[in-house]
């Protein structure tokens, strides 16, 4: 992360995507395959034991295994060794134990899926403010005259508040389709080099269904290795997402400028101000969407480029894959965030958007002006907002208060 997009993104999400974020989610693999494989009787318990006793990130030099990543083209093959190196020291019976039938794409497909799911939990929380806050502006607004602008042209009176239902409703569908599609790819992996689970003894299937239930992940009854369509649906779900945000942030700009003066994004000290010109109010967070907007199709189509994978195991399509998705995941929360944090306290300028309309009417024939400037039109723009905020809020507190969609060990 540079100078340059660090900004573009949160603490919260790079944190999650951190390097020992990562380090440690893959040796929660490691733990949870070694004590997986210890209750079907695979491995003994005293083996499981020092394992996962020494599966501690803090005891392990992050840096140096992200160094030595480049040379072994895994960032697991240094891990294991060092897991190894670790386990050794003390308890050297387990050692045949460590990493016993796993892979390299096993224990980092599960790891991403564990710190994916962790940023996935921020999306939501600030999804729903999102959501939360554009219901109460657009019930708020509901019959609040203003211009609706097509081609960048006046068109009609329409409501403030039928916008912001426009603006609401892809927020919605967003909302139901990450949940299904993270139920969907949130799985472990756990296949072997060929999904033969050979060293397992039968037992694989068994090992599996255990490590998915303690890390809180799906069991997908098999190996995906090269089957990525569940996950690039996720990540396609998540630039749809950043899109949507990315409309948004668009019409508060341009609703913005000076000259047209009908909202703004909340003012506070330090907040969105000039190098030059103190009297300057950027609206920072649209910024911020709309760069991510921007970038967010680039991701998305790296994910759809790497899903043709070489037989069994990808050859560079999924070392692509895997460095485009926290960029991804960064940008949508990005976006997501910055939004949230105005859309309550965003300033609508009631009086200028009726004053927007009537300088319109002055300038046109008094037929065109009554047939659609006249303000009463909004009356009529606010009835079809009420009826399209009634479903859409049920649909909202349907999903809010919905059974996860997979339960998540408390533990994990």
């Amino acid at each position: 992360m540079s100078i340059f997009d660090g900004f573009l993104s949160t603490p919260q999400v790079l944190d999650a995507f951190s390097d020992s974020q990562f380090v440690a989610a893959m040796l929660r693999f490691e733990s949870e395959l070694a004590s997986a494989q210890a209750t079907v009787g695979l491995i003994p318990a005293s083996a499981a034991q020092s394992i996962a006793g020494s599966c501690k990130v803090e005891l392990f030099d992050v840096a140096k295994i992200v160094r030595d990543s480049g040379r072994a083209g895994s960032v697991a093959i240094p891990l294991v060794k060092s897991l190894k190196e670790s386990v050794a020291m003390f308890n050297a019976e387990a050692l045949p134990f460590v990493h016993l039938g796993g892979t390299s794409q096993d224990v980092i497909d599960t790891a991403m899926a564990l710190v994916t799911r962790e940023a996935l939990a921020l999306i939501e929380a600030d999804l729903d403010r999102a959501i939360d806050a554009l219901l109460q502006q657009a019930s708020r607004h509901a019959a609040t005259p203003i211009l609706a602008r097509t081609l960048m042209q006046p068109a009609s009176v329409t409501s403030f508040g039928f916008k912001c239902a426009g603006w609401l409703a892809p927020l919605v569908r967003s909302r139901a389709r990450l949940r299904e599609a993270s139920r969907r790819a949130l799985n472990v992996q756990l296949g072997g080099a060929i999904g033969t689970l050979a060293q397992m003894k039968g037992q694989g299937p068994a090992v599996r269904a255990r490590m998915a239930q303690a890390l809180g992940l799906g069991d997908p009854g098999a190996t995906w290795h090269t089957q990525r369509d569940e996950w690039v649906a996720l990540g396609c779900e998540l630039g749809l997402l950043t899109g949507s945000l990315g409309k948004i942030a668009l019409d508060i700009s341009l609703m913005g400028q000076y000259e047209v003066g009908e909202v703004a994004e909340p003012s506070e000290p330090g907040r969105g101000g000039s190098s030059a010109m103190p009297h300057k109010r950027n609206p920072v967070a649209s910024m911020v969407a709309l760069a991510a907007a921007h970038r967010a199709p680039q991701r998305v189509a790296t994910l759809l480029a790497a899903m043709p994978q070489q037989h069994e195991r990808a050859l560079g399509a999924w070392q692509a894959e895997l460095a485009e998705w926290p960029q991804l995941m960064m940008s949508a929360h990005g976006s997501l965030h910055a939004l949230a944090g105005v859309l309550p306290g965003l300033q609508v300028d009631a009086v200028r958007m009726r004053a927007n309309i009537d300088h319109l009417r002055a300038e046109l024939p008094r037929d065109a002006a009554d047939e659609w400037f006249d303000p009463a039109l909004a009356v009529q723009a606010g009835e079809t907002t009420l009826r399209e905020l009634d479903a859409l809020r049920q649909q909202w507190q349907a999903l809010r208060v919905a059974a996860p969609a997979r339960k998540i060990n408390p533990d994990a």
